[in-house]
């Protein structure tokens, strides 16, 4: 069987402790309470129970905190999955939304999600989903804006006609006096 991996010098069970009583993680207090039981002699199987975990977590906190001492048992987040465009890509993309299409060019006459993913694939040869592009222009601050429809043969002096004025002028209702009820 192997040798436990040894904690560091520069802490003590009743520092541990205290660090676990300011803390503001649950998970980081949970830790540094099995942490401060090492300290104080336990077994790591007794640290273990203390931490509700299994001894392969256990030494796995122990490495953590090694390296990076209290801050080390935080709870850290995902990386997730490396984002798709690079940094020229969005710029690219961002002059290209901007400019607009040239119909003789591009074959469109408005930007749609599925044209932009097009010409993403012919400049970069990066396939992207509508979904995951449309993610990425509302990241880069661009929205999605439409013009009101227009009937080709409408009459722009027809809605005028048909508006309602108010009066120029608002009488003011005199004041109503209250009357006792008989």
């Amino acid at each position: 069987m192997a040798a436990a991996v040894q904690l560091r010098e520069d802490f003590t069970a009743q520092g541990l402790r205290e660090l676990a009583r300011v803390s503001r993680c649950a998970n980081q207090t949970r830790r540094l309470l099995a942490l401060a039981e090492i300290y104080d002699g336990r077994s790591r199987t007794e640290a273990a129970r203390v931490g509700g975990v299994g001894l392969q977590t256990l030494r796995d906190w122990v490495l953590s905190f090694n390296a990076e001492g209290p801050s080390g048992l935080l709870n850290g987040k995902a990386p997730g999955s490396p984002p798709i465009l690079d940094a020229s890509q969005r710029q690219a993309l961002a002059v290209m939304v901007d400019t607009g299409p040239i119909p003789s060019v591009h074959g469109v006459v408005r930007w749609r999600l599925v044209d932009l993913a097009q010409w993403l694939f012919e400049e970069f040869r990066l396939s992207i989903s509508k979904q995951t592009l449309s993610r990425e222009l509302r990241a880069m601050g661009f929205r999605k804006i439409s013009a009101r429809p227009r009937h080709h043969a409408q009459d722009a002096e027809a809605p005028e006609a048909f508006k309602k004025t108010s009066p120029l002028a608002w009488k003011r209702s005199p004041p109503m006096k209250w009357q006792a009820s008989p």
